[in-house]
């Protein structure tokens, strides 16, 4: 399993790790990133990866 972390500070709410993974990324209300899941597994890690790179304030890390 791979470990999902957002910096909340860092967000500024563009989307773009919700339009590549929209079942593992949302925004709240005001619009900072909300993660609905926290551990990926092997399976999913390419595709939460790329979305992740694609926020371009570098506000999501993925661990191993």
């Amino acid at each position: 399993m791979h470990k999902l972390h957002a910096d909340h500070r860092a967000c500024q709410g563009y989307g773009n790790c919700v339009t590549g993974a929209p079942d593992v990324y949302d925004l709240d209300d005001e619009g900072v990133v909300v993660l609905l899941k926290e551990e990926i597994d092997e399976t999913e890690r390419s595709r939460v990866e790329e979305a992740a790179r694609s926020c371009p304030v570098h506000a999501l890390t993925l661990g191993g």
